[in-house]
């Protein structure tokens, strides 16, 4: 099993993160992060001023910034988010701090509705 590339707490980006790996931040990142068909994990005690864009987002630290997932969007008990979050699936955990907009991507037909008789 691959191990996932993680920036450390002591770690400063500025600037745009490309991967086509798991990515597990715990550090800062300002800017950008595109992340080709996989993930990134948003530790706790982490902070983002950033746009992210991946497979599924997992956040569990502090981010301001567009979220952007083919998946899904998780927000843990520890996050604290602030921005515009889109994706096919949203999860938000008690406690989770959200301010913004969330959009999901399944079209009603995909969602297979029913009304009640």
């Amino acid at each position: 099993m691959e191990r996932p590339a993680e920036i450390g707490a002591s770690i400063v980006i500025k600037g745009d993160l490309t991967a086509q790996e798991d990515i597990v931040i715990s550090g800062r990142v300002e800017g950008s992060i595109t992340v080709e068909g996989h993930s990134v994990t948003v530790k706790d005690g982490a902070e983002l001023v950033a746009d992210v864009e991946a497979r599924a987002i997992l956040i569990g630290g502090q981010v301001m910034g567009t979220l952007m997932a083919a998946e899904s969007i998780e927000l843990q008990p520890s996050a604290d988010v602030q921005g515009e979050l889109t994706a096919s699936a949203l999860r938000v955990h008690d406690g989770a701090i959200f301010c913004g907009k969330a959009h999901t991507t399944k079209t009603r037909s995909e969602a297979k509705l029913q009304l009640a008789s």
